[in-house]
């Protein structure tokens, strides 16, 4: 195998990877939907923040919304994995295309990758460890986590949209 054919395999093994990771993430989440239903619940409730906090106005104690939101994470965590999955055929489709071609099959991967990156930065590090005060939680402080996330995941999108050397036939 060729070097140009390595990188792009590279590529799509990664991309392949961060679908399993999405899908067993979002498996886990609806097998196991309790788990990590508390820690939705206990983030939105804001009732592990310090005390006396003057921004808990922005808690929401309706289970009904405690709910949606995880049911938006999952399926957010389900789209991310069907993307990368399908963008991972596509590429592999063109591992012998030319560049462009190569290129050009990049599309729905891209999708996915920034897809993750958007849920775990504007979801996680945004909305939960920001708005809702997530950080301050000795418990349920999942900034970390999510911060991991995100760096594979822009890692991952930074290499696949790195130039690979040209086929040689």
């Amino acid at each position: 195998m060729r070097t140009s054919q390595l990188i792009r395999l590279s590529k799509i093994c990664l991309v392949a990877a961060v679908s399993a990771f999405a899908w067993l993430v979002a498996y886990n989440n609806i097998v196991d939907y309790g788990s990590n239903f508390a820690f939705v619940q206990h983030v939105l409730t804001m009732d592990t923040t310090f005390d006396g906090n003057q921004l808990t106005s922005r808690a929401i104690h309706n289970p009904v919304v405690h709910h949606l939101a995880y049911g938006v994470i999952i399926s957010v965590e389900a789209t991310v994995g069907l993307l990368c999955l399908l963008g991972a055929v596509a590429l592999w489709r063109q591992i012998d295309g030319s560049e462009a071609q190569f290129c050009a099959a990049k599309g729905l991967a891209t999708m996915g990758l920034v897809l993750g990156i958007l849920l775990w930065f504007s979801g996680f590090m945004t909305v939960g460890a920001e708005w809702f005060l997530m950080w301050q939680s000795q418990i349920w402080n999942g900034q970390q986590p999510a911060f991991r996330f995100i760096m594979v995941l822009f890692g991952c999108l930074l290499f696949l949209h790195q130039r690979e050397p040209e086929l040689t036939r």
